[in-house]
């Protein structure tokens, strides 16, 4: 008697399994709070670094209602006065540099928390910047924020990307 089974029923038991446990595993990372915290925080930063298409005042006042809360905390040493001290940076720059953009290359959410790695640029011909966001979340809106950054290089000495 033949106790082999066929390869590709076996195959298709062990993918589907370990698509089931992955799926399984997925619903359980993301709680819908971390959801909603990431989904917030894309939207906010796109609004703050990628929406050229509106006026700089619309996007301070969608910025200010709906993504910034008034008790901000900005950890960066080079922007002073919460909220409005960001705000002020960013007209200046909407200002000197119309063309501002970005893209997110890696975002994460835990708890709180959400981080977002892009790829920011001043100018569409410049090389650009790496940054890393880091936010905390409280209803709905972003109350702290942390952030690191480095200029992408001319001449990196690895072969490897920074996204």
């Amino acid at each position: 008697m033949n106790t082999q089974k066929p390869l590709g029923l076996i195959f298709a038991v062990s993918v589907g399994l370990s698509y089931s446990f992955v799926s399984l595993a997925d619903e359980k990372l993301h709680s819908p709070s971390e959801k909603e915290n990431l989904a917030k925080a894309i939207y906010c930063m796109e609004i703050l670094e990628d929406r050229n298409d509106l006026k700089p005042s619309q996007r301070i006042d969608i910025l200010r209602k709906k993504c910034y809360a008034e008790n901000f905390v900005e950890h960066s040493p080079h922007i002073s006065g919460g909220r409005e001290g960001l705000f002020n940076l960013f007209k200046g720059r909407y200002k000197e540099y119309p063309k501002l953009s970005m893209s997110i290359k890696r975002s994460a959410s835990e708890g709180d928390m959400v981080w977002l790695h892009l790829h920011a640029k001043r100018t569409p011909e410049s090389r650009g910047a790496a940054l890393m966001h880091i936010f905390r979340m409280e209803g709905g809106f972003i109350v702290e924020h942390w952030g690191v950054g480095q200029a992408v290089p001319e001449k990196p000495k690895n072969s490897n990307t920074m996204f």
